[in-house]
Protein backbone atom coordinates (compact mmCIF):
# COMPACT_ATOMS: atom_id res chain seq x y z
CA UNK A 1 0.00 0.00 0.00
CA UNK A 2 0.95 3.33 -0.70
CA UNK A 3 0.90 6.85 0.17
CA UNK A 4 -2.37 9.31 -1.50
CA UNK A 5 -0.40 12.18 -3.58
CA UNK A 6 -2.05 14.56 -1.48
CA UNK A 7 -0.62 13.82 1.61
CA UNK A 8 1.20 17.34 2.14
CA UNK A 9 0.06 19.66 -0.09
CA UNK A 10 1.86 22.10 1.47
CA UNK A 11 5.28 20.63 0.45
CA UNK A 12 3.95 19.65 -3.18
CA UNK A 13 3.03 23.39 -3.57
CA UNK A 14 6.52 24.85 -1.69
CA UNK A 15 8.41 22.10 -4.45
CA UNK A 16 6.67 22.88 -7.58
CA UNK A 17 6.84 27.08 -6.97
CA UNK A 18 10.62 26.93 -5.95
CA UNK A 19 11.02 24.72 -8.85
CA UNK A 20 9.20 26.91 -11.12
CA UNK A 21 10.97 30.21 -10.05
CA UNK A 22 14.21 29.33 -10.81
CA UNK A 23 13.09 27.72 -14.44
CA UNK A 24 11.58 30.84 -14.85
CA UNK A 25 14.39 33.01 -12.85
CA UNK A 26 17.21 31.42 -15.60
CA UNK A 27 15.17 32.55 -18.64
CA UNK A 28 15.74 36.17 -17.87
CA UNK A 29 18.88 36.31 -15.55
CA UNK A 30 21.37 35.17 -17.80
CA UNK A 31 20.40 37.74 -20.76
CA UNK A 32 21.78 40.42 -18.65
CA UNK A 33 25.07 39.14 -18.36
CA UNK A 34 25.53 38.33 -22.22
CA UNK A 35 27.82 41.42 -22.33
CA UNK A 36 30.18 40.03 -19.39
CA UNK A 37 30.20 36.11 -21.20
CA UNK A 38 31.45 37.09 -24.69
CA UNK A 39 34.36 39.27 -23.00
CA UNK A 40 35.15 36.60 -20.28
CA UNK A 41 34.66 33.47 -22.80
CA UNK A 42 35.61 34.55 -26.02
CA UNK A 43 32.48 34.08 -27.40
CA UNK A 44 31.93 35.57 -31.25
CA UNK A 45 28.94 37.79 -31.84
CA UNK A 46 26.34 34.88 -33.28
CA UNK A 47 27.65 32.14 -31.10
CA UNK A 48 26.89 34.26 -28.16
CA UNK A 49 23.23 34.29 -29.33
CA UNK A 50 23.24 30.51 -28.50
CA UNK A 51 23.50 30.87 -25.27
CA UNK A 52 19.68 32.31 -24.87
CA UNK A 53 18.60 29.81 -28.06
CA UNK A 54 20.22 26.69 -27.15
CA UNK A 55 18.00 26.83 -23.92
CA UNK A 56 14.98 28.05 -25.70
CA UNK A 57 15.75 25.10 -28.01
CA UNK A 58 15.78 22.38 -26.02
CA UNK A 59 13.28 23.49 -23.35
CA UNK A 60 10.71 24.31 -26.21
CA UNK A 61 11.10 21.16 -28.06
CA UNK A 62 11.19 18.91 -24.92
CA UNK A 63 8.03 20.02 -22.74
CA UNK A 64 5.29 18.10 -24.27
CA UNK A 65 7.45 14.89 -24.45
CA UNK A 66 8.38 15.55 -20.62
CA UNK A 67 4.91 16.10 -19.64
CA UNK A 68 3.42 13.10 -21.19
CA UNK A 69 6.14 10.96 -19.51
CA UNK A 70 5.18 12.31 -15.80
CA UNK A 71 2.32 10.23 -16.44
CA UNK A 72 4.10 7.29 -17.43
CA UNK A 73 6.85 6.94 -15.75
CA UNK A 74 5.85 8.83 -12.16
CA UNK A 75 5.82 12.73 -11.84
CA UNK A 76 7.80 12.86 -8.63
CA UNK A 77 10.36 10.67 -10.38
CA UNK A 78 10.84 12.96 -13.21
CA UNK A 79 10.47 16.00 -11.54
CA UNK A 80 13.24 14.68 -9.03
CA UNK A 81 15.17 13.86 -12.32
CA UNK A 82 15.02 16.98 -13.96
CA UNK A 83 15.70 19.44 -11.10
CA UNK A 84 18.91 17.21 -10.75
CA UNK A 85 19.94 17.45 -14.19
CA UNK A 86 19.17 21.21 -14.20
CA UNK A 87 21.41 21.84 -10.67
CA UNK A 88 24.47 19.58 -12.42
CA UNK A 89 24.67 21.48 -15.99
CA UNK A 90 24.06 24.80 -13.75
CA UNK A 91 27.10 24.20 -12.10
CA UNK A 92 28.88 22.99 -15.31
CA UNK A 93 27.74 26.47 -16.78
CA UNK A 94 29.21 28.39 -14.24
CA UNK A 95 32.53 26.62 -14.14
CA UNK A 96 32.56 26.49 -18.08
CA UNK A 97 36.15 27.84 -19.92
CA UNK A 98 34.99 27.87 -23.08
CA UNK A 99 31.94 28.84 -25.44
CA UNK A 100 31.31 25.12 -26.16
CA UNK A 101 30.88 24.36 -22.55
CA UNK A 102 28.51 26.97 -21.65
CA UNK A 103 26.57 26.38 -25.02
CA UNK A 104 26.50 22.59 -23.39
CA UNK A 105 25.52 23.34 -19.90
CA UNK A 106 22.66 25.42 -21.18
CA UNK A 107 21.33 22.96 -23.39
CA UNK A 108 21.62 20.26 -19.96
CA UNK A 109 19.59 23.11 -18.19
CA UNK A 110 16.79 23.19 -20.89
CA UNK A 111 16.52 19.35 -20.74
CA UNK A 112 15.91 19.10 -16.97
CA UNK A 113 13.70 22.41 -16.80
CA UNK A 114 11.51 20.41 -19.88
CA UNK A 115 11.70 17.51 -17.03
CA UNK A 116 10.64 19.71 -14.19
CA UNK A 117 8.37 22.13 -14.94
CA UNK A 118 5.63 20.06 -16.37
CA UNK A 119 6.16 17.60 -13.71
CA UNK A 120 5.26 19.89 -11.13
CA UNK A 121 2.45 21.73 -12.74
CA UNK A 122 0.76 18.16 -12.88
CA UNK A 123 1.60 17.62 -9.27
CA UNK A 124 -0.37 20.53 -8.36
CA UNK A 125 -3.46 19.70 -10.53
CA UNK A 126 -3.29 16.05 -9.17
CA UNK A 127 -2.83 17.25 -5.59
CA UNK A 128 -5.09 20.06 -5.55
CA UNK A 129 -8.74 19.05 -6.39
CA UNK A 130 -10.20 21.26 -8.98
CA UNK A 131 -11.89 24.47 -7.33
CA UNK A 132 -10.47 26.98 -5.02
CA UNK A 133 -8.08 24.95 -3.26
CA UNK A 134 -6.51 24.20 -6.49
CA UNK A 135 -7.22 27.63 -7.79
CA UNK A 136 -5.06 28.98 -4.74
CA UNK A 137 -2.29 26.52 -4.97
CA UNK A 138 -1.99 27.62 -9.09
CA UNK A 139 -2.31 31.11 -7.94
CA UNK A 140 0.65 31.00 -5.52
CA UNK A 141 2.80 28.90 -8.10
CA UNK A 142 1.91 31.67 -11.07
CA UNK A 143 2.32 34.18 -8.83
CA UNK A 144 6.31 32.59 -7.80
CA UNK A 145 6.73 31.88 -12.08
CA UNK A 146 5.82 35.17 -12.69
CA UNK A 147 8.56 37.03 -10.03
CA UNK A 148 11.42 34.63 -11.13
CA UNK A 149 11.30 36.28 -14.63
CA UNK A 150 10.46 39.68 -13.46
CA UNK A 151 13.58 39.14 -10.69
CA UNK A 152 16.08 37.73 -12.89
CA UNK A 153 16.28 40.66 -14.71
CA UNK A 154 17.68 42.49 -11.30
CA UNK A 155 19.16 39.02 -10.41
CA UNK A 156 21.56 39.15 -13.51
CA UNK A 157 22.12 43.08 -13.38
CA UNK A 158 23.50 42.69 -9.67
CA UNK A 159 25.57 39.53 -10.05
CA UNK A 160 27.09 40.61 -13.07
CA UNK A 161 28.02 43.94 -11.56
CA UNK A 162 29.05 42.53 -8.19
CA UNK A 163 30.10 39.40 -8.22
CA UNK A 164 30.81 38.34 -11.96
CA UNK A 165 28.79 36.37 -14.41
CA UNK A 166 29.34 32.89 -13.46
CA UNK A 167 26.94 33.65 -10.38
CA UNK A 168 24.10 33.77 -12.90
CA UNK A 169 24.97 30.26 -13.49
CA UNK A 170 25.95 29.01 -9.95
CA UNK A 171 22.53 31.21 -7.91
CA UNK A 172 20.63 28.43 -9.48
CA UNK A 173 22.35 25.81 -7.09
CA UNK A 174 20.91 26.85 -3.85
CA UNK A 175 17.52 27.09 -5.25
CA UNK A 176 17.66 23.59 -6.67
CA UNK A 177 18.79 22.28 -3.37
CA UNK A 178 15.78 23.71 -1.42
CA UNK A 179 13.58 22.11 -4.27
CA UNK A 180 15.00 18.73 -4.15
CA UNK A 181 15.22 19.44 0.13
CA UNK A 182 11.37 19.92 -0.35
CA UNK A 183 10.39 17.17 -2.23
CA UNK A 184 12.02 14.89 -0.03
CA UNK A 185 10.11 16.11 3.02
CA UNK A 186 6.61 16.16 1.50
CA UNK A 187 5.86 14.81 -1.73
CA UNK A 188 5.49 10.69 -1.95
CA UNK A 189 7.43 8.92 -4.21
CA UNK A 190 5.79 7.20 -6.94
CA UNK A 191 4.94 3.43 -7.02
CA UNK A 192 6.20 0.93 -8.59
CA UNK A 193 5.26 -0.11 -12.00
CA UNK A 194 2.85 -2.67 -12.23
CA UNK A 195 1.91 -2.84 -16.03
CA UNK A 196 3.63 -0.27 -17.95
CA UNK A 197 2.33 1.80 -21.05
CA UNK A 198 4.30 1.62 -24.02
CA UNK A 199 5.40 5.50 -24.57
CA UNK A 200 4.01 6.77 -28.17
CA UNK A 201 8.08 7.16 -29.04
CA UNK A 202 7.00 8.04 -33.07
CA UNK A 203 5.13 10.39 -31.95
CA UNK A 204 7.73 11.82 -29.29
CA UNK A 205 10.02 11.82 -31.97
CA UNK A 206 7.81 13.81 -34.49
CA UNK A 207 6.77 16.41 -31.74
CA UNK A 208 10.03 17.02 -30.51
CA UNK A 209 12.00 17.37 -33.69
CA UNK A 210 9.07 19.38 -35.03
CA UNK A 211 8.70 22.45 -32.23
CA UNK A 212 12.47 22.21 -31.88
CA UNK A 213 12.50 23.00 -35.42
CA UNK A 214 10.44 25.96 -35.47
CA UNK A 215 11.74 26.83 -32.49
CA UNK A 216 15.49 26.99 -34.03
CA UNK A 217 14.21 28.49 -36.58
CA UNK A 218 12.64 31.49 -35.16
CA UNK A 219 15.07 32.54 -32.63
CA UNK A 220 17.49 32.30 -35.03
CA UNK A 221 16.21 35.33 -37.83
CA UNK A 222 17.86 37.91 -35.21
CA UNK A 223 21.38 37.04 -37.31
CA UNK A 224 19.63 35.24 -40.43
CA UNK A 225 16.47 37.12 -41.26
CA UNK A 226 12.85 35.52 -42.11
CA UNK A 227 13.44 35.53 -45.55
CA UNK A 228 16.68 33.42 -45.37
CA UNK A 229 16.98 29.91 -46.91
CA UNK A 230 17.80 28.49 -43.15
CA UNK A 231 15.05 30.18 -41.90
CA UNK A 232 12.36 29.22 -44.55
CA UNK A 233 13.58 25.20 -44.68
CA UNK A 234 13.78 25.21 -40.76
CA UNK A 235 10.28 26.23 -40.71
CA UNK A 236 8.76 24.35 -43.76
CA UNK A 237 10.59 20.94 -41.56
CA UNK A 238 8.76 21.67 -38.66
CA UNK A 239 5.16 21.88 -40.31
CA UNK A 240 6.25 18.77 -42.06
CA UNK A 241 6.59 17.36 -38.44
CA UNK A 242 4.14 18.68 -36.89
CA UNK A 243 1.20 17.53 -39.19
CA UNK A 244 2.76 14.13 -39.43
CA UNK A 245 2.69 14.54 -35.60
CA UNK A 246 -0.86 14.83 -35.60
CA UNK A 247 -2.18 12.07 -37.94
CA UNK A 248 0.23 9.98 -35.91
CA UNK A 249 -1.24 11.12 -32.81
CA UNK A 250 -4.93 10.52 -34.35
CA UNK A 251 -4.20 6.90 -34.72
CA UNK A 252 -1.90 5.93 -31.28
CA UNK A 253 -3.12 3.79 -29.06
CA UNK A 254 -2.14 5.70 -26.40
CA UNK A 255 -0.56 9.11 -27.71
CA UNK A 256 1.36 11.17 -26.47
CA UNK A 257 -1.39 14.24 -27.08
CA UNK A 258 -4.90 13.12 -27.23
CA UNK A 259 -6.11 15.18 -30.01
CA UNK A 260 -9.64 14.55 -28.55
CA UNK A 261 -8.20 17.10 -25.52
CA UNK A 262 -7.72 20.07 -28.02
CA UNK A 263 -11.89 20.16 -28.45
CA UNK A 264 -12.33 21.15 -24.67
CA UNK A 265 -12.86 25.41 -25.05
CA UNK A 266 -11.18 25.37 -21.43
CA UNK A 267 -7.37 23.65 -22.62
CA UNK A 268 -8.01 25.58 -26.43
CA UNK A 269 -8.73 28.66 -25.31
CA UNK A 270 -6.34 29.28 -22.13
CA UNK A 271 -3.39 27.66 -24.73
CA UNK A 272 -4.11 30.32 -27.37
CA UNK A 273 -4.12 32.78 -24.34
CA UNK A 274 -1.22 32.01 -22.65
CA UNK A 275 0.53 31.57 -26.28
CA UNK A 276 -0.47 35.33 -26.33
CA UNK A 277 0.12 36.75 -23.39
CA UNK A 278 3.27 35.02 -23.25
CA UNK A 279 4.85 36.53 -26.31
CA UNK A 280 3.33 40.03 -24.69
CA UNK A 281 5.11 39.36 -21.73
CA UNK A 282 8.38 38.37 -23.14
CA UNK A 283 8.66 41.04 -25.36
CA UNK A 284 7.91 44.09 -22.89
CA UNK A 285 10.42 42.76 -20.94
CA UNK A 286 12.94 42.68 -23.58
CA UNK A 287 11.74 46.81 -24.85
CA UNK A 288 11.83 48.15 -21.60
CA UNK A 289 15.03 46.44 -20.66
CA UNK A 290 16.67 47.72 -23.93
CA UNK A 291 14.76 51.71 -23.28
CA UNK A 292 16.22 51.20 -19.92
CA UNK A 293 19.96 50.58 -21.06
CA UNK A 294 20.38 52.05 -24.74
CA UNK A 295 18.37 54.67 -24.64
CA UNK A 296 17.64 56.21 -20.80
CA UNK A 297 21.54 54.58 -20.25
CA UNK A 298 21.17 52.83 -17.05
CA UNK A 299 23.80 50.55 -16.03
CA UNK A 300 23.11 46.44 -15.35
CA UNK A 301 22.20 46.83 -11.92
CA UNK A 302 20.06 50.08 -12.08
CA UNK A 303 17.68 48.21 -14.87
CA UNK A 304 17.66 45.78 -12.88
CA UNK A 305 16.25 47.21 -10.05
CA UNK A 306 14.18 49.43 -12.37
CA UNK A 307 12.17 45.92 -12.52
CA UNK A 308 11.46 45.59 -8.67
CA UNK A 309 7.35 47.58 -9.15
CA UNK A 310 6.99 45.15 -11.97
CA UNK A 311 7.29 42.23 -9.90
CA UNK A 312 5.16 43.91 -7.12
CA UNK A 313 2.39 44.08 -9.68
CA UNK A 314 2.75 40.77 -10.85
CA UNK A 315 2.46 39.21 -7.23
CA UNK A 316 -0.24 41.81 -6.48
CA UNK A 317 -2.32 40.82 -9.42
CA UNK A 318 -2.24 37.02 -9.10
CA UNK A 319 -2.85 37.23 -5.26
CA UNK A 320 -6.03 40.17 -6.94
CA UNK A 321 -6.91 36.85 -9.46
CA UNK A 322 -6.90 34.12 -7.03
CA UNK A 323 -9.35 35.85 -4.74
CA UNK A 324 -11.49 36.62 -7.97
CA UNK A 325 -11.36 33.38 -9.38
CA UNK A 326 -11.47 31.07 -5.87
CA UNK A 327 -15.72 31.30 -6.51
CA UNK A 328 -15.75 32.37 -9.92
CA UNK A 329 -14.81 31.10 -13.28
CA UNK A 330 -11.26 32.23 -14.64
CA UNK A 331 -13.08 34.87 -17.27
CA UNK A 332 -13.94 36.88 -14.27
CA UNK A 333 -10.32 37.60 -14.11
CA UNK A 334 -8.61 36.98 -17.59
CA UNK A 335 -10.39 39.49 -19.58
CA UNK A 336 -10.22 42.97 -17.20
CA UNK A 337 -6.28 41.26 -16.45
CA UNK A 338 -5.75 41.26 -20.38
CA UNK A 339 -7.48 44.37 -21.07
CA UNK A 340 -5.23 46.21 -17.69
CA UNK A 341 -1.91 44.45 -19.29
CA UNK A 342 -3.13 46.32 -23.09
CA UNK A 343 -3.93 49.92 -21.49
CA UNK A 344 -0.57 49.71 -19.56
CA UNK A 345 1.76 48.71 -22.91
CA UNK A 346 0.21 51.52 -24.69
CA UNK A 347 1.03 53.86 -21.97
CA UNK A 348 5.08 52.05 -22.08
CA UNK A 349 4.16 52.90 -26.23
CA UNK A 350 4.41 56.84 -25.59
CA UNK A 351 7.83 56.21 -24.32
CA UNK A 352 10.53 59.19 -25.40
CA UNK A 353 14.55 59.81 -25.72
CA UNK A 354 14.57 62.23 -23.28
CA UNK A 355 12.04 60.49 -20.78
CA UNK A 356 12.99 58.45 -17.10
CA UNK A 357 12.14 55.99 -14.92
CA UNK A 358 9.11 58.12 -12.71
CA UNK A 359 7.72 59.76 -16.04
CA UNK A 360 7.87 56.96 -18.58
CA UNK A 361 8.36 53.65 -17.12
CA UNK A 362 6.87 53.08 -13.11
CA UNK A 363 3.78 54.09 -13.76
CA UNK A 364 2.72 51.74 -16.88
CA UNK A 365 4.91 48.95 -15.15
CA UNK A 366 2.25 48.84 -12.72
CA UNK A 367 -0.33 48.80 -14.88
CA UNK A 368 1.34 46.49 -17.16
CA UNK A 369 2.26 44.04 -14.00
CA UNK A 370 -0.85 43.90 -12.24
CA UNK A 371 -3.06 43.00 -15.16
CA UNK A 372 -0.44 40.17 -16.36
CA UNK A 373 -0.95 39.29 -13.05
CA UNK A 374 -4.52 38.60 -13.46
CA UNK A 375 -4.16 36.62 -16.67
CA UNK A 376 -1.03 34.66 -15.28
CA UNK A 377 -3.06 32.94 -12.18
CA UNK A 378 -6.36 31.91 -13.92
CA UNK A 379 -4.80 30.50 -17.31
CA UNK A 380 -3.04 27.85 -15.23
CA UNK A 381 -6.39 27.31 -13.75
CA UNK A 382 -8.06 27.37 -17.44
CA UNK A 383 -6.11 25.48 -19.20
CA UNK A 384 -6.59 22.15 -16.72
CA UNK A 385 -10.14 22.73 -16.05
CA UNK A 386 -12.12 19.66 -16.43
CA UNK A 387 -8.65 17.56 -17.11
CA UNK A 388 -8.80 14.40 -15.64
CA UNK A 389 -5.79 13.08 -13.06
CA UNK A 390 -4.81 10.37 -15.37
CA UNK A 391 -3.89 13.51 -18.22
CA UNK A 392 -2.51 15.42 -16.09
CA UNK A 393 0.67 15.67 -17.37
CA UNK A 394 -0.37 15.83 -20.74
CA UNK A 395 -2.15 19.15 -20.27
CA UNK A 396 0.77 20.10 -18.41
CA UNK A 397 2.69 19.90 -21.30
CA UNK A 398 1.17 21.76 -24.07
CA UNK A 399 0.36 24.26 -21.68
CA UNK A 400 4.38 24.75 -20.70
CA UNK A 401 4.71 24.08 -24.71
CA UNK A 402 2.03 27.15 -25.46
CA UNK A 403 3.76 29.34 -23.07
CA UNK A 404 7.24 28.85 -24.33
CA UNK A 405 6.63 29.08 -27.89
CA UNK A 406 4.83 32.35 -27.06
CA UNK A 407 7.42 33.91 -25.72
CA UNK A 408 9.83 32.74 -28.16
CA UNK A 409 8.31 33.13 -31.82
CA UNK A 410 6.45 36.46 -30.30
CA UNK A 411 10.32 38.14 -29.05
CA UNK A 412 11.54 37.09 -32.51
CA UNK A 413 8.54 38.65 -34.63
CA UNK A 414 8.18 41.50 -32.58
CA UNK A 415 12.21 42.31 -32.42
CA UNK A 416 12.13 42.02 -36.33
CA UNK A 417 9.53 44.38 -36.66
CA UNK A 418 11.22 46.96 -34.35
CA UNK A 419 14.06 46.76 -36.12
CA UNK A 420 12.54 47.43 -38.88
CA UNK A 421 11.78 50.84 -37.69
CA UNK A 422 15.21 51.78 -36.55
CA UNK A 423 16.85 50.43 -39.50
CA UNK A 424 20.36 51.31 -39.51
CA UNK A 425 20.44 54.34 -37.14
CA UNK A 426 21.54 53.45 -33.26
CA UNK A 427 21.08 56.84 -31.91
CA UNK A 428 18.86 56.63 -28.82
CA UNK A 429 15.82 58.47 -30.53
CA UNK A 430 15.87 55.80 -33.30
CA UNK A 431 15.71 53.05 -30.80
CA UNK A 432 13.01 54.69 -28.71
CA UNK A 433 10.91 54.83 -32.17
CA UNK A 434 11.65 50.98 -32.90
CA UNK A 435 10.83 49.80 -28.90
CA UNK A 436 7.72 52.00 -28.77
CA UNK A 437 6.37 50.33 -31.78
CA UNK A 438 7.36 47.01 -30.62
CA UNK A 439 5.34 47.68 -27.30
CA UNK A 440 2.64 49.00 -29.18
CA UNK A 441 2.09 45.59 -30.83
CA UNK A 442 2.48 43.88 -27.44
CA UNK A 443 -0.52 45.90 -26.41
CA UNK A 444 -2.90 44.66 -29.18
CA UNK A 445 -1.58 40.82 -28.44
CA UNK A 446 -3.44 41.60 -24.63
CA UNK A 447 -6.14 43.02 -26.73
CA UNK A 448 -6.18 40.15 -28.94
CA UNK A 449 -6.36 37.70 -25.60
CA UNK A 450 -9.19 39.04 -23.89
CA UNK A 451 -11.18 38.69 -27.15
CA UNK A 452 -10.28 35.25 -27.01
CA UNK A 453 -11.36 34.76 -23.06
CA UNK A 454 -14.85 36.08 -24.16
CA UNK A 455 -15.10 34.32 -27.37
CA UNK A 456 -13.91 30.69 -26.50
CA UNK A 457 -13.43 30.12 -22.67
CA UNK A 458 -16.77 28.93 -21.53
CA UNK A 459 -18.80 31.24 -18.39
CA UNK A 460 -18.72 28.27 -16.26
CA UNK A 461 -16.58 25.84 -15.20
CA UNK A 462 -16.47 22.50 -16.22
CA UNK A 463 -16.27 18.60 -14.40
CA UNK A 464 -13.76 16.34 -15.47
CA UNK A 465 -14.92 14.14 -18.53
CA UNK A 466 -13.01 10.59 -19.19
CA UNK A 467 -11.61 10.34 -22.47
CA UNK A 468 -13.20 9.54 -25.62
CA UNK A 469 -10.52 6.75 -26.48
CA UNK A 470 -10.15 3.48 -24.86
CA UNK A 471 -8.83 4.12 -21.45
CA UNK A 472 -5.26 2.73 -21.12
CA UNK A 473 -3.91 0.64 -17.98
CA UNK A 474 -3.35 2.97 -14.73
CA UNK A 475 0.03 4.36 -14.20
CA UNK A 476 2.08 4.20 -11.47
CA UNK A 477 1.18 7.87 -10.72
CA UNK A 478 -2.47 7.37 -11.44
CA UNK A 479 -3.07 4.50 -9.30
CA UNK A 480 -1.15 6.89 -6.26
CA UNK A 481 -3.56 9.94 -7.29
CA UNK A 482 -6.47 7.33 -6.73
CA UNK A 483 -5.39 5.96 -4.24
CA UNK A 484 -5.26 1.87 -5.21
CA UNK A 485 -2.97 -0.35 -3.97
CA UNK A 486 -0.16 -1.34 -6.00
Amino acid sequence: MYRNLRGRPGAVLAAAAVAQFVVALDMSVVNVALPAIRLALGFTPLGLSWVVHIYALTLGGLLLLGGRAGDLYGRRRLFTLGLAVFGLCSLAGGLAQAPWQLVAARAGQGLGAAAAAPAALAMLTATFPEGPRRTRALGVWSAVNAAGGALGVLAGGLLTQYAGWRWVMLINLPIVAAALALVHAGVPADAPPTRREAPDMLGAVLATGGIGLLVFGVVRTDTVGWGSPATLVALAASAVLLAAFVVTESRAAAPLLRLGLLRSRWVAGANVLVFLAAAGQFTAFYFVSLYLQQVLDMGAAATGAAFLPFSVGLVAGTVAATRITSSRSPRAALVPGALLAAAGLAWFSTIEPDGGFLTDVLGPSVLTSIGTGLVLAPVAAAATTGITPREAGMASGVFNSSRQLGGCIGLAVLATVAAHRTGTATDPAALNDGYALGLAVTAALFLLAAAVAVAVLPRHRAVPTTPQTATPTPTPAENQLEGTPS
